[in-house]
């Protein structure tokens, strides 16, 4: 089969001839139905930093998948062939799909273990199944788990792209009053579908709102920064966005304000399940960009340059 692998950094993806994976014990394989592309690839592609990510190379990349079980390996029976499955990025020994020693979702087929796979409700699209697994997974679980968005609470969302629109709208319908920030004015226009209050191009335009909470999506350092100068006192960043590793704060409102700065990355399978009750019920429908397998490498290539509205989906037949 072909997939799409990581070589090293500042190399393009290259389109390999690889072997179709077999289920050993405690595994099944997946037939991927449906794969995002996130911006983490092209993180992982450009930045130097990344590396100690992938110590067996080439690697397959796509860690955000969905599609259906058809090889199961011993100590496997609750699984069965024809099974529909999201799969969560983190597997058991710490590494994700698509990094460390787990090919991804970037090729038709994959190996995945009771550590990530979640069943996908009947109701809810491979596309969507895909999402959730990563851009949902994560936004949710920083924004609810790590940031405990509740009905009342003020909250700032900075990024509305793949995760940001996602979290956003789940602490919407969670009853929080959500105030969003984005630099692409065709995202602004999507604030009415997300649920949010009021949104603008800097976090900052917000500071007299009073926000308890912000969810930093994007991590350009300037981003984390302007959390930081934006809270109300008492009030907690979780950092999820890594658009760059790196940031320059102001420790002064920090310490003043006694704010709580978090890191968030992933979540565990009960966030999944939670994001495909949400979905199941047609409150969250995020956009997606359906592409195919082939055109993975020009993905990357498009949110490199900016200004993408929606989540990159490959579609396998």
């Amino acid at each position: 089969m072909k997939a799409w692998q990581f070589t090293g950094t500042n190399k393009p993806l290259e389109f390999n001839e690889v072997a179709e994976p077999h289920a050993g014990p405690g595994q099944v394989v997946v037939a991927v139905k449906a794969a995002g592309v996130c911006h983490s690839d092209v993180t992982a592609l450009d930045d130097p930093g990344w590396m100690p990510l992938f110590p067996v190379l080439p690697r397959t990349m796509g860690h955000e998948n969905a599609g259906v079980i058809t090889e199961v390996g011993p100590g496997m029976d609750h699984w069965k062939v024809g099974d529909r499955v999201g799969l969560s990025p983190v597997m058991g020994d710490g590494d994700a799909l698509g990094y460390g020693v787990w090919d991804g979702g970037f090729g038709p087929y994959l190996l995945a273990t009771d550590d990530n796979l979640v069943r996908l409700p009947d109701e809810v699209s491979f596309e969507l199944g895909a999402m959730a697994t990563d851009a949902g997974l994560t936004a949710y679980h920083a924004i609810m788990a790590v940031g405990g968005a509740k009905a009342g609470m003020k909250v700032g969302v900075i990024g509305l792209g793949g995760l940001g629109y996602i979290g956003a709208r789940v602490a919407a319908l969670s009853g929080a009053e959500v105030y969003g920030a984005e630099i692409n004015p065709e995202t602004r226009a999507l604030a009415d579908e997300i649920g949010l209050t009021a949104v603008a191009d800097s976090i900052e335009a917000f500071k007299d709102k009073n926000l308890e909470l912000i969810v930093d999506y994007a991590g350009f350092g300037t981003t984390t920064s302007a959390a930081i100068e934006t809270l109300t006192e008492f009030g907690t960043v979780v950092q999820v966005g890594m658009g760059r590793l790196e940031s320059t704060i102001n420790t002064y409102p920090l310490i003043i304000n006694q704010l709580s700065l978090k890191g968030s990355k992933s979540g565990t399978k009960q966030d999944l399940e939670a994001l495909y009750e949400l979905m199941k019920s047609g409150q969250l429908n995020p956009p997606m960009n359906i592409i195919t397998q082939a055109e993975i490498a020009e993905a990357i290539d498009k949110l490199r340059a900016g200004g993408v509205v929606g989540r990159f989906i490959a579609v396998y037949e």
